[in-house]
Protein backbone atom coordinates (compact mmCIF):
# COMPACT_ATOMS: atom_id res chain seq x y z
CA UNK A 1 0.00 0.00 0.00
CA UNK A 2 1.65 3.27 -1.09
CA UNK A 3 0.07 5.51 1.60
CA UNK A 4 -0.44 3.55 4.84
CA UNK A 5 -1.43 6.64 6.84
CA UNK A 6 -4.12 7.40 4.26
CA UNK A 7 -6.27 4.43 5.29
CA UNK A 8 -5.85 5.25 8.97
CA UNK A 9 -7.16 8.74 8.17
CA UNK A 10 -9.97 7.66 5.82
CA UNK A 11 -11.50 4.97 8.04
CA UNK A 12 -12.24 7.32 11.01
CA UNK A 13 -13.40 10.03 8.60
CA UNK A 14 -15.96 7.71 6.98
CA UNK A 15 -17.11 6.37 10.33
CA UNK A 16 -17.66 9.92 11.55
CA UNK A 17 -19.42 10.90 8.30
CA UNK A 18 -21.71 7.85 8.58
CA UNK A 19 -22.57 8.85 12.16
CA UNK A 20 -23.43 12.38 11.06
CA UNK A 21 -25.63 11.09 8.23
CA UNK A 22 -27.38 8.72 10.61
CA UNK A 23 -28.00 11.54 13.06
CA UNK A 24 -29.31 13.80 10.27
CA UNK A 25 -31.72 11.10 9.16
CA UNK A 26 -33.07 10.83 12.69
CA UNK A 27 -33.27 14.60 13.05
CA UNK A 28 -35.54 14.87 10.02
CA UNK A 29 -37.91 12.20 11.30
CA UNK A 30 -39.67 14.86 13.40
CA UNK A 31 -40.52 18.56 13.15
CA UNK A 32 -37.31 20.64 13.28
CA UNK A 33 -36.26 24.22 12.67
CA UNK A 34 -34.29 24.89 9.49
CA UNK A 35 -31.95 27.21 11.41
CA UNK A 36 -31.57 25.79 14.93
CA UNK A 37 -29.67 28.78 16.39
CA UNK A 38 -30.11 32.57 16.48
CA UNK A 39 -28.59 35.58 18.20
CA UNK A 40 -30.28 36.89 21.35
CA UNK A 41 -32.51 39.92 20.80
CA UNK A 42 -32.62 39.53 17.02
CA UNK A 43 -35.21 39.07 14.31
CA UNK A 44 -35.60 35.35 13.50
CA UNK A 45 -37.34 33.50 10.67
CA UNK A 46 -38.53 30.16 12.03
CA UNK A 47 -39.03 27.63 9.22
CA UNK A 48 -40.50 24.49 10.79
CA UNK A 49 -39.75 21.48 8.60
CA UNK A 50 -42.32 18.70 8.57
CA UNK A 51 -40.66 15.56 7.21
CA UNK A 52 -43.59 13.12 7.15
CA UNK A 53 -47.24 12.64 7.98
CA UNK A 54 -48.84 10.38 10.58
CA UNK A 55 -47.78 6.97 9.29
CA UNK A 56 -49.07 6.99 5.69
CA UNK A 57 -51.60 9.78 6.34
CA UNK A 58 -51.18 13.31 5.00
CA UNK A 59 -50.72 16.24 7.36
CA UNK A 60 -53.93 18.30 7.48
CA UNK A 61 -53.05 20.83 10.20
CA UNK A 62 -50.05 22.11 12.14
CA UNK A 63 -50.36 24.04 15.43
CA UNK A 64 -47.28 25.74 16.91
CA UNK A 65 -47.14 27.02 20.49
CA UNK A 66 -45.00 30.17 20.67
CA UNK A 67 -42.47 29.84 23.52
CA UNK A 68 -42.36 32.51 26.23
CA UNK A 69 -39.84 35.19 25.29
CA UNK A 70 -40.25 34.79 21.52
CA UNK A 71 -41.96 38.10 20.79
CA UNK A 72 -43.99 39.71 18.01
CA UNK A 73 -44.67 36.38 16.29
CA UNK A 74 -46.09 36.68 12.77
CA UNK A 75 -47.04 33.66 10.64
CA UNK A 76 -46.46 33.43 6.89
CA UNK A 77 -49.58 32.51 4.88
CA UNK A 78 -49.38 29.26 2.92
CA UNK A 79 -51.36 28.78 -0.32
CA UNK A 80 -54.10 26.18 0.15
CA UNK A 81 -54.01 26.50 3.94
CA UNK A 82 -56.12 28.60 6.33
CA UNK A 83 -54.10 30.51 8.88
CA UNK A 84 -55.28 31.35 12.39
CA UNK A 85 -53.63 32.76 15.51
CA UNK A 86 -54.51 32.55 19.17
CA UNK A 87 -53.66 35.68 21.16
CA UNK A 88 -53.65 36.30 24.89
CA UNK A 89 -51.65 37.53 27.88
CA UNK A 90 -47.89 36.97 27.54
CA UNK A 91 -45.95 35.17 30.28
CA UNK A 92 -43.18 37.76 29.79
CA UNK A 93 -44.27 41.26 28.63
CA UNK A 94 -41.78 43.04 26.33
CA UNK A 95 -41.05 46.55 25.11
CA UNK A 96 -40.58 47.40 21.44
CA UNK A 97 -40.40 50.89 19.88
CA UNK A 98 -41.22 52.41 23.26
CA UNK A 99 -44.43 50.42 23.72
CA UNK A 100 -44.83 47.67 26.32
CA UNK A 101 -46.81 44.66 25.13
CA UNK A 102 -48.60 42.43 27.63
CA UNK A 103 -50.56 40.43 25.03
CA UNK A 104 -49.44 38.70 21.87
CA UNK A 105 -49.59 35.61 19.69
CA UNK A 106 -49.54 32.42 21.77
CA UNK A 107 -50.21 29.86 19.02
CA UNK A 108 -50.35 29.67 15.23
CA UNK A 109 -52.34 27.08 13.26
CA UNK A 110 -52.21 26.23 9.57
CA UNK A 111 -55.12 24.03 8.34
CA UNK A 112 -55.32 22.51 4.83
CA UNK A 113 -58.34 23.82 2.93
CA UNK A 114 -59.01 20.41 1.33
CA UNK A 115 -57.60 16.89 1.08
CA UNK A 116 -55.80 17.98 -2.11
CA UNK A 117 -54.04 20.78 -0.19
CA UNK A 118 -52.88 18.47 2.64
CA UNK A 119 -49.18 17.57 2.85
CA UNK A 120 -48.72 13.94 1.68
CA UNK A 121 -46.66 11.77 4.01
CA UNK A 122 -44.12 11.06 1.24
CA UNK A 123 -43.26 14.79 0.96
CA UNK A 124 -41.85 17.44 3.26
CA UNK A 125 -42.71 21.11 3.58
CA UNK A 126 -42.01 24.13 5.75
CA UNK A 127 -44.33 26.24 7.86
CA UNK A 128 -42.87 29.69 8.49
CA UNK A 129 -43.24 32.39 11.11
CA UNK A 130 -41.03 35.20 12.32
CA UNK A 131 -40.48 37.08 15.55
CA UNK A 132 -37.82 38.39 17.89
CA UNK A 133 -35.67 36.17 20.09
CA UNK A 134 -35.30 36.96 23.81
CA UNK A 135 -32.44 39.21 24.90
CA UNK A 136 -31.05 36.43 27.10
CA UNK A 137 -29.38 33.31 25.74
CA UNK A 138 -30.78 29.82 26.27
CA UNK A 139 -33.00 27.20 24.67
CA UNK A 140 -36.46 27.95 23.29
CA UNK A 141 -38.76 25.02 22.56
CA UNK A 142 -41.47 25.26 19.90
CA UNK A 143 -44.12 22.65 20.71
CA UNK A 144 -45.91 21.44 17.56
CA UNK A 145 -49.11 19.43 17.14
CA UNK A 146 -49.22 17.74 13.73
CA UNK A 147 -52.70 16.55 12.75
CA UNK A 148 -53.73 14.07 10.08
CA UNK A 149 -57.19 12.73 9.14
CA UNK A 150 -57.22 9.90 11.71
CA UNK A 151 -54.14 10.51 13.84
CA UNK A 152 -51.94 13.19 15.36
CA UNK A 153 -48.33 13.58 16.41
CA UNK A 154 -47.63 15.75 19.45
CA UNK A 155 -44.06 17.06 19.13
CA UNK A 156 -43.86 18.52 22.63
CA UNK A 157 -41.32 16.58 24.67
CA UNK A 158 -38.59 18.65 26.32
CA UNK A 159 -35.59 17.13 28.12
CA UNK A 160 -35.58 17.38 31.93
CA UNK A 161 -32.26 19.22 31.69
CA UNK A 162 -30.02 20.42 28.90
CA UNK A 163 -30.92 20.42 25.22
CA UNK A 164 -30.22 16.86 24.07
CA UNK A 165 -33.32 15.28 22.53
CA UNK A 166 -31.65 11.85 22.46
CA UNK A 167 -34.08 9.29 23.83
CA UNK A 168 -37.18 11.46 23.35
CA UNK A 169 -39.83 9.91 21.13
CA UNK A 170 -41.58 13.19 20.22
CA UNK A 171 -39.23 16.13 20.86
CA UNK A 172 -40.30 19.76 20.49
CA UNK A 173 -38.35 21.85 17.95
CA UNK A 174 -35.31 23.46 19.59
CA UNK A 175 -34.01 26.97 18.95
CA UNK A 176 -30.70 27.75 20.65
CA UNK A 177 -30.63 31.48 21.44
CA UNK A 178 -26.97 32.50 21.53
CA UNK A 179 -25.27 35.33 23.41
CA UNK A 180 -23.72 36.90 20.30
CA UNK A 181 -24.12 40.22 18.53
CA UNK A 182 -26.69 39.91 15.75
CA UNK A 183 -25.54 40.86 12.26
CA UNK A 184 -29.19 41.45 11.30
CA UNK A 185 -29.62 44.74 13.08
CA UNK A 186 -33.24 45.76 13.49
CA UNK A 187 -35.32 44.02 10.83
CA UNK A 188 -39.06 43.66 10.43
Amino acid sequence: MPFPCFSSFIRPFFLHAFGVLLACGQAHSHVVLQDPAAAAGSSYRAALRVGHGCGNEATTALRVLIPAGFNAAQPMPKPGWTLSTQTGPLAEPYTQHGTTYTEGVLAITWTANSAQDALPSAYYDEFVLRGTTPKRAGPLWFKVLQQCANAKLDWSEIPASGTSTHGLASPAALLEVLDIQSGNGHNH
